[in-house]
């Protein structure tokens, strides 16, 4: 997987259960989900930028 071996990335698991706790874990995965889920949103989306002048409402 990514060129890594087993050993490698079970130190590498390691290492970050010491730095950030196992409390956090589950947060940073979380966070880290959310931010590609909204990325990916974003670049399916249509850009929304017009060239013209804005049409203002006002009719209040």
């Amino acid at each position: 997987m990514f060129g890594f071996s087993m050993p490698a990335l079970i130190i590498i698991l390691v290492i970050i259960l010491v730095i950030f706790g196992a409390g956090r874990i589950p947060e940073i995965g979380s966070a880290l989900g959310k931010s590609i889920r909204n990325f990916k949103n974003a670049t399916d989306e249509k850009d929304e930028i017009e060239n013209g002048p804005k049409k203002h409402d006002d009719s209040k």
